[in-house]
């Protein structure tokens, strides 16, 4: 089922501002099992399904959003020069394949730098074009593609996809809501926009929302590739919960209630310090006066490229946790 669920909201077009598509799909999937689900300004999917009278009301946010490149301006010949719309690494995206909302394929390259340091200024997209005529029949400036569907996987337990920072935690989110039966807790699931491009999503809908407790859901860094040692987090060995990262050190209360949790339902948990990044943990911890926030990661290889790779495993461990989690006492 979670594997399922994980297919089905990787396959949408999303690029980071333009989530409706993905909002839709876990519309559907979602549709008779909640309380509440509505569409904020900012294209937040927010769905509510309430707890027992007198519980803590909890917000999850997972971003629904994808890394993206935008067409900035096309030459004559018929090639896109592009700009990103997230983190977008050049060595991560030379001679992949991405696609456009409307259909169209192409494939991103970078033009010799005659001895110049690399940059996003030396990348073009090739869409089969044979002039800026051509080209402007198939785009238009200010449209973004994304890394081409592609999920697949490796060995048992693991899958790659583009897409699955943050679609893993989306996935992971529904799952969370199907299987709660009356919680304890109010649980108020954000399906978040525009986290890539600075927590944009998040920000106001932890305003709106104004939970007791928030909790980002999201994939983080992985320390078990030759040569790469932090953070000290691997594959396989559950999910894993953070004590800090760039952008937030989590509030120790919530924190230690996930780590509760996590030993409570018997699941294996790894603890989190992330040297850089950030998550919609941040953005809910910063909201209005300041709200108790924590994150809740998937340990995820090689993000932000086209093949993101995670273990089916650590999703069983945090919606394990998470289960535990929205059924506590506070």
């Amino acid at each position: 089922m979670m594997l399922d669920t994980l297919k089905t909201v990787l396959a949408p077009f999303g690029p980071t501002g333009n989530e409706c598509a993905v909002a839709e799909t876990v519309k559907k999937l979602l549709e008779g099992q909640v309380d509440s689900m509505r569409t904020d300004v900012m294209g937040n999917l927010i769905v509510e399904k309430k707890g027992e009278e007198g519980g803590k009301k909890l917000m999850f946010s997972a971003h629904m959003d994808h890394i993206a490149l935008v067409v900035a301006d096309i030459e004559e010949t018929g090639y896109l020069r592009l700009t990103p719309a997230g983190g977008v690494g050049i060595d991560m995206t030379v001679g992949h394949h991405v696609v456009f909302g409307n259909g169209v394929h192409g494939v991103v390259m970078r033009q010799p730098t005659k001895g110049e340091t690399a940059a996003m200024q030396h990348m073009f997209a090739d869409i089969g074009a044979s002039s800026k005529e051509e080209a402007l029949t198939m785009v238009k400036l200010g449209d973004a593609c994304v890394y081409a569907p592609d999920c697949f996987p490796l060995g048992q337990h693991r899958v790659a996809s583009p897409a699955m920072d943050d679609r893993c935690a989306c996935a992971l989110l529904v799952e969370l809501l199907l299987s709660a039966d009356r919680p304890r807790n109010t649980i108020v699931a954000v399906f978040s926009t525009q986290e890539e491009v600075g927590l944009r999503g998040a920000t106001t809908a932890a305003y709106q929302v104004d939970p007791d407790w928030g909790v980002g859901i999201d994939v983080t860094a992985w320390g078990d590739t030759p040569e790469v040692k932090l953070p000290a987090v691997k594959l396989g060995e559950g999910a894993a919960i953070k004590f800090m990262d760039r952008s937030m050190i989590a509030t120790p209360c919530v924190r230690d209630a996930l780590i509760a949790a996590a030993e409570k339902a018997g699941v294996p948990y790894q603890r989190e310090v992330l040297p850089f990044g950030g998550t919609d943990g941040a953005a809910i911890q910063h909201a209005r006066g300041g709200i108790p926030a924590g994150t809740l990661s998937i340990p995820c290889r090689y993000v932000h490229s086209a093949c993101e790779v995670i273990d089916m495993r650590d999703m069983d461990s945090a919606l394990a946790i998470l289960k535990e989690f929205v059924n506590g006492t506070y």
